[in-house]
């Protein structure tokens, strides 16, 4: 089972978390006046889940032995207007770049954490539609940005 406390602090106005990891925290918004304090807690959520789904897709294209250089999940996630303002769709765009990747190796790395690993998007897919984009990209050798050499998921719902 895993455990997270959440503690007040007044004078910061915020939470702050602690979880399994000792020394580790995360400063959550409190209610206040004035500027944002920390993440807020829906924030947090997309948060979670895209960091799920990258830990998932770096582990799997490690054992492929695919060379990933870096991974950047950018999560957008709509909200429904009334209270409590669940989550209704949720959308993952990955960019992964590395060496000579594999485009479909990685298409499916993050296919299966979406459908089967990660623990976050299984939670919050039976409340909102999930769906996830992918860009993959050769790793700059020298000078320049890289370069897209494919993208996006197919419809699991076509």
């Amino acid at each position: 089972m895993k455990t997270v406390t959440i503690d007040w602090q007044p004078t910061l106005a915020r939470f702050e978390a602690r979880g399994g990891h000792l020394g580790q925290t995360v400063a959550i918004n409190a209610p206040h006046d004035g500027p944002p304090t920390g993440f807020s807690a829906s924030d947090l959520l997309l948060a979670g889940a895209g960091a799920c789904s990258a830990w998932d897709v770096v582990e799997i294209m490690h054992k492929q032995r695919q060379r990933v250089t870096a991974i950047e999940v950018r999560i957008e996630g709509s909200q429904a207007d009334e209270p409590p303002w669940a989550f209704e769709q949720v959308r993952l765009h990955f960019t992964v770049t590395g060496h000579r990747l594999n485009a479909g190796k990685v298409r499916k790395a993050v296919e299966l954490s979406e459908r089967r690993y990660c623990a976050v998007i299984g939670t919050i897919r039976g409340v909102a539609e999930v769906s996830c984009v992918v860009d993959v990209r050769e790793a700059a050798v020298e000078e320049g940005e890289p370069v897209a050499l494919e993208t996006a998921l197919p419809d699991p719902t076509v």
